[in-house]
C-alpha cells in the first residue's frame, strides 16, 4: 500500500525527512513503519534479528499456542481482520495476520533480516547502530519495537547439559522431534504450558509436568466462526467494530480494572478461577496440588480450556517435589523419585525486563542503558528515557501489558512518539529527551500507586523485577489512553543545534 494525498505530500515538503531505524519487526515495528510512512516519513530502517517479522508469534509455534485477547481486539485498529477462525485467534493465523498487514503496508522493504544490532552510540545529534556483522550505520532517531517476550529463559538445573534425549525452549519449538509415544517431561506451567500441555498428553506415552507454583485458570468461552460468520464480517465491516468495541468493555471488566483495585471484580474473577479448579479436577488430592496460595491475578492470568482433563488422564503425572538435578535418561526430584524422559520440553517463560539488551547502549556523557537501569528498568511515560535522546520505545518499562490488548497500547504509544517526533520534523527542535527530574516523579508516582494493585499482593511473577518492582502501569486504561493523548512538553529537553 502506498501513502499518497496531495495534501499531505504538500505538507511533508515542508517537513524534515528523519533517518528512522527501528528495532525489531513484531507487532509494535510494524506498526510504527506504517504510522510513519502515513504521516510521509520515508527513511526508514527496521533491524529484525530473524528471518521473518511477527516477534513472539513468529518465534512461539508450540501446539495450543493462542491469544488471550478475544481475536477482533487483536488487531489494528485500522486493519481489521475478518478472516480470524476462533474467538481466540491461534498464533499460526495471527502471525500470518501480521504478515499480511506488513506485505499491504510496503513494511517489508523497511526491513533488514538477520540483522542484530549489538550497539548503539549517541553523539553530535545522531545515533550510530553497530551490527553484529560490523557493519554502522548512523540515524537520526531510533525506535525500539523489541517487546518484552523475545529473551527465553533457560532454568540453572544441574545436569540440564547432559540430558541425552531430544530438549528445547518453547520458543524455540524442534518441529523435527517426534512426540508421538514418548515420555515427555515438562518444567514450567505458566500459560505456554497449560495451552499446550492437552495436546502434549494425548501424543506422550507417558508425561510429566514439574510445577513450581500451580497457577489460577479461568475457563476461555471460545467458538468457532463459520463460513457463513466471517462473509458477514467481510460484507458489513460495522459488525467488526462492535464486536471490538464489546471485546473492549470485556476486557476492561476482567484484566484492568480489577488488577488496579477494584475488589468486587477480584472477587467474581477468584470465584470464577476456584468454582472451575473444583468443578474439573475430582481428586482431592491432585486438586489441592493445583490450587494456588495467592489471589488470582497476582500472577498473569492463564484463559484455557483442556488442561485440567489432560492432568488428570493416567498417562499424566503432576510433580511438586523440586528438581534435584537433570539426568542423562530423565529428572531426580528432591524427593529422590526418577521421571525416565526422551524429550524435555522447557516452559520456562522470558526475560521480560531486557527490552533492546543486549544491545549495549550508550547516551549523553558515555552513560550506559545498565548504567541508568542499574536499579530496575524506568523510562518517562513508558517512552523515553533520560539521557537517551531521540530514542523512543514501544512496550517499554510500566506499559499496561498485563492489563490490556497490546496492539491498543502500542497504538496509543506510537500516537505520544509521532507528536514529538513531528517537533523535530518541523525544526522545532533536534534534540527531545525526557527531563530527568519528570522522569524520577513520574517512576515515583508509578511504584507509589502500585500498592493497591493486584500484583503486589503476595506471588512471585514474572511482571516483578529483580528488584521487586512490578513493570506494570498501575492505573486503569481510560487514564493511560487519556495520558497519551499529547506530550505535556515542559516534561521534556527540547534543543535545537
Amino acid at each position: 500500500m502506498t501513502f499518497k494525498n496531495s495534501a499531505v505530500e504538500d505538507l511533508v515538503e515542508k517537513k524534515r525527512n528523519p533517518k528512522v531505524a527501528i528495532v525489531g519487526a513484531g507487532m509494535s515495528g510494524i506498526l510504527a513503519a506504517i504510522k510513519m510512512q502515513e504521516a510521509g516519513i520515508s527513511d526508514i530502517t527496521i533491524f529484525e534479528k530473524g528471518e521473518d517479522i511477527g516477534g513472539t508469534w513468529r518465534d512461539n509455534r508450540y501446539p495450543g499456542l493462542s491469544c488471550d485477547v478475544p481475536a477482533h481486539l487483536y488487531t489494528y485498529s485500522f486493519a481489521p481482520n475478518p478472516e480470524y477462525s476462533h474467538r481466540y485467534a491461534r498464533g499460526a493465523e495471527i502471525h500470518a495476520y501480521f504478515k499480511r498487514v506488513a506485505k499491504e503496508y510496503g513494511v517489508y522493504e523497511k526491513v533488514r533480516f538477520n540483522s542484530k544490532l549489538d550497539k548503539s552510540e549517541y553523539k553530535d545529534g545522531q545515533w550510530s547502530l553497530w551490527l553484529a556483522s560490523g557493519e554502522k550505520e548512523v540515524y537520526d532517531i531510533v525506535i525500539c519495537a523489541s517487546g518484552v517476550l523475545h529473551h527465553p529463559q533457560y532454568p540453572e538445573i544441574e545436569g540440564l547439559d547432559e540430558f541425552g534425549g531430544a530438549k528445547f525452549h518453547t520458543a524455540r519449538w524442534d518441529e523435527s522431534v517426534e512426540l508421538k509415544g514418548k515420555k515427555i517431561a515438562v518444567i514450567g506451567n505458566g500459560s505456554t504450558c497449560v495451552q499446550m500441555f492437552p495436546s502434549l498428553q494425548k501424543k506422550a506415552s507417558k508425561i510429566g509436568l514439574f510445577q513450581r507454583t500451580p497457577q489460577w485458570i479461568l475457563p476461555v468461552f471460545d467458538k468457532a466462526y463459520s463460513a457463513k460468520e466471517k462473509a458477514r464480517l467481510r460484507k458489513y465491516p460495522w459488525i467488526g467494530k462492535v464486536l471490538r468495541w464489546y471485546y473492549w468493555l470485556l476486557l476492561n471488566m476482567t484484566f484492568a480494572k480489577p488488577v488496579t483495585g477494584n475488589k468486587f471484580l477480584q472477587r467474581i474473577i477468584s470465584w470464577a478461577c476456584k468454582s472451575h479448579l473444583e468443578a474439573k479436577v475430582k481428586d482431592p488430592t491432585l486438586r489441592e496440588a493445583l490450587r494456588p496460595t495467592y489471589q488470582a491475578l497476582c500472577k498473569r492470568l492463564i484463559v484455557a480450556n483442556g488442561f485440567y482433563e489432560a492432568i488428570q488422564e493416567p498417562n499424566a503425572e503432576l510433580v511438586t517435589s523440586g528438581i534435584s538435578r537433570i539426568e542423562k535418561n530423565g529428572i531426580r526430584t528432591a524427593d529422590g523419585a526418577f521421571f525416565e524422559a526422551d524429550v524435555l520440553i522447557l516452559a520456562t517463560g522470558f526475560k521480560p525486563h531486557h527490552f533492546m539488551r543486549p544491545m549495549e547502549m550508550v547516551g549523553l556523557n558515555g552513560v550506559t542503558i545498565d548504567e541508568a537501569w542499574d536499579k530496575g528498568a524506568q523510562a518517562h511515560r513508558s517512552i523515553g528515557i533520560p539521557g537517551f535522546p531521540n530514542f523512543f520505545m514501544l512496550v517499554g518499562p510500566n506499559s499496561p501489558i498485563g492489563n490490556f490488548s497490546l496492539i491498543t497500547i502500542a497504538e496509543h504509544q506510537m500516537g505520544y512518539i509521532m507528536r514529538l517526533i513531528d517537533l523535530w520534523r518541523s525544526n522545532e527542535a533536534d534534540s527531545i529527551v525526557p527531563k530527568k527530574n519528570a522522569s524520577e516523579k513520574f517512576n515515583s508516582e508509578v511504584k507509589n500507586a502500585m500498592g493497591k494493585t493486584v500484583w503486589v499482593s503476595g506471588c512471585q511473577s514474572w511482571y516483578i523485577d529483580k528488584f521487586g518492582n512490578p513493570a506494570m502501569w498501575p492505573w486503569s486504561y481510560e487514564r493511560f489512553r487519556d495520558e497519551m493523548k499529547e506530550p505535556d512538553l515542559t516534561e521534556f529537553d527540547i534543543r535545537t543545534s
